[in-house]
């Protein structure tokens, strides 16, 4: 194992200019070209590199016109859309920095992030998010403008900006520079108040343009293009936002992920990106489809031989026999995968949590090859990544092109790299916490780094678990494990100070329905009659069994407990980018822990 491991920059760091730069030089190279695609009915209709220009200077110019001043904070609530897209590069373009807030945050939350970053502005839907801003409006007075998409605001400041000449809006634009910052990014709060990650035009340049040539099969194919459906509002949706204009990917964007499957296959995209359950949630519904439809067992064999095919990918290349088996499934199965995921896809990239080497491997073996990667938000998004040309299945990858990862003496991982935030939003306490003098930054994850200069995720720090006996065991590994299980919704390893290591168990509410049928039972059983049937005990005790495998018997789960209800970001216990809120499940669910240990 290696304590350190870097790899060169392709592409400096700037030392001059920020991201509206990209958009100008998109126009000017190649004006004519499509670089979005905008839903109009069943159809997508193509924005140029000119139009989008054009569409963001009038944005930027309808803001100077409004009072907004350079520097100036503004908010931005909303699903994924186009118009999200436009007001960041507007907001850059005006000299100004952008505040995203997750379209499902509680109004407590929208009042700490409006009011800790002194925005002066808000850009929201008419949706929930005026409803949930509304709430709080007396209580951020330096809000004094607010701008509803519904209300076509964005044409509104088009025209309240026509008299704003192209010098003064350039003048505006050129007070920043690398060093300026972009975008302060809240964290999700999984613990404590979120706090405000400053990234610079630097760190987000110099992230997309690494990873854009890094995933040069990915972000440079003559016809790439992807569907947007995680939240702008994340650091990861964002970085895959800045690289695709950055590389004129044609990108489109799904507000709503209830009607992903309809507009994955209207607008056939040759990449996504996504969090692990995504792909969870496409593997196990297609293996139910398969059951429901009798052919269960010929899935079960053609997601043996995805597996065993991309396994000798990287063990010398598969046989002439496997390879005659994988293309009898690839027609009877694998195609019609990759169908569902609008025909075209080649590529996924996958971040926020482990996604695990079985998955991994499925999805290459059927023709969509997942280039799972690793940061957090004080790092622009990814600090490492699984590029075409280094794959590691089963690892987040080596460090992205120009930066660093190390592991300290407890097993932290440390990452270094000009895409590192410079700081927390007033709070330089926080700040000198997170980054050592010498730059490096406490990522607060544990991991290790293999002979090739991979990196694998252990867990946190602060979640890792102390038994009674002493024990520490990262919950990580037994988490993701039992999740693979169909019927698993959620889950959460517990036992800190206690004698034995136990779970907390949710049942998937998409999984149940089909899984009732299949036993002949009522699909209106309610759950509450579900959690303590034997069959519905041993399937779970089956994922229990399996995830033990992968731990000694000392970190093993021991006893479970399946709970009625699933865990939601909307109930309050999953964070917006799916992570489980570990400290509000320990308090919802005290009684049902202590029944563990009783």
């Amino acid at each position: 194992m290696l304590t350190e491991f870097t790899v060169k920059a392709m592409v400096p760091a700037p030392t001059s200019g920020n991201l509206t730069d990209h958009i100008l030089q998109n126009a000017k190279s190649d004006p004519g070209k499509v670089v979005f695609s905008i839903p109009r009915g069943d159809a997508w209709v193509g924005v140029t590199a000119s139009e989008f220009l054009q569409q963001v200077q009038g944005v930027a110019k309808g803001l100077v016109a409004s009072g907004i001043a350079a520097g100036d904070r503004i908010g931005v609530m909303s699903r994924t859309r186009y118009e999200w897209t436009v007001v960041d590069y507007a907001i850059w373009y005006a000299g100004c920095v952008s505040v995203p807030i997750y379209e499902t945050s509680s109004a407590e939350q929208v009042q700490w992030i409006l009011t800790d970053s002194g925005a002066v502005g808000l850009f929201c839907e008419r949706n929930a998010n005026k409803a949930v801003y509304d709430e709080v409006a007396v209580d951020t007075p330096d809000v004094t403008r607010v701008w509803v998409f519904e209300d076509k605001c964005l044409d509104e400041l088009i025209a309240a900006g026509a008299n704003v000449s192209n010098d003064e809006l350039e003048s505006r634009r050129i007070t920043l520079n690398p060093d300026s910052t972009a975008t302060i990014i809240y964290t999700s709060g999984t613990t404590g108040r979120p706090k405000g990650c400053m990234l610079t035009h630097k760190n987000l340049m110099f992230e997309v343009d690494n990873i854009v040539e890094g995933l040069g099969d990915v972000f440079r194919g003559a016809n790439s293009s992807t569907l947007l459906f995680l939240p702008i509002a994340h650091v990861f949706g964002r970085a895959v936002q800045l690289g695709c204009v950055r590389a004129q990917v044609r990108m489109g964007h799904a507000p709503d992920v209830k009607e992903l499957l309809p507009l994955l296959g209207s607008f056939q995209p040759t990449f996504v990106l996504s969090v692990p359950r995504v792909f969870e949630k496409i593997f196990n519904s297609s293996q139910q489809k398969a059951i429901a439809g009798g052919k269960g067992n010929i899935f079960d064999k053609a997601s043996h031989v995805a597996i065993e095919y991309s396994e000798a990918l990287d063990d010398g290349g598969p046989s002439l026999g496997l390879k005659i088996k994988h293309a009898l499934f690839d027609r009877l199965v694998y195609g019609k995968i990759r169908a569902a995921m609008g025909g075209k896809i080649e590529w996924a990239i996958s971040g926020g949590a482990p996604l695990g080497s079985r998955l991994g491997h499925f999805f290459r073996g059927i023709g969509v090859t997942i280039l799972e990667g690793y940061g957090l938000t004080e790092t622009s998004a990814a600090s490492t990544v699984n590029r075409p040309d280094a794959i590691g299945i089963g690892t987040v990858g080596q460090p992205f092109p120009g930066s660093s990862v190390r592991i300290a003496a407890d097993g932290e991982v440390m990452l270094r790299g000009d895409h590192i935030f410079p700081g927390y939003w007033n709070n330089p306490i926080a700040t000198a916490e997170a980054i050592e003098p010498d730059g490096w930054f406490h990522s607060g994850d544990i991991g290790e780094i293999d002979d090739r200069g991979f990196v694998r995720i252990t867990g946190r720090k602060k979640e890792l678990i102390v038994t009674a006996a002493g024990k520490n065991v990262a919950p990580a590994v037994l988490e993701d494990r039992l999740r693979a299980h169909f019927l698993v919704g959620q889950c959460m390893v517990v036992g800190d100070a206690q004698p034995f290591i136990g779970a907390l168990v949710t049942l998937d509410p998409e999984a149940i329905p089909v899984w009732l049928a299949q036993q002949g039972m009522s699909a209106s059983t309610p759950i509450s009659e579900l959690v303590n049937n034997a069959l519905i005990q041993s399937e779970v005790q089956g994922a229990v069994d399996l995830a033990n495998k992968a731990v000694s018997n000392a970190e093993a789960i021991k006893k479970f407990t399946i709970l009625e209800t699933d865990w939601t970001e909307e109930g309050g216990q999953m964070t917006p980018s799916l992570k489980l809120k570990r400290n509000v499940v320990l308090k919802e669910h005290e009684a049902d822990i202590a029944r563990i240990y009783g």
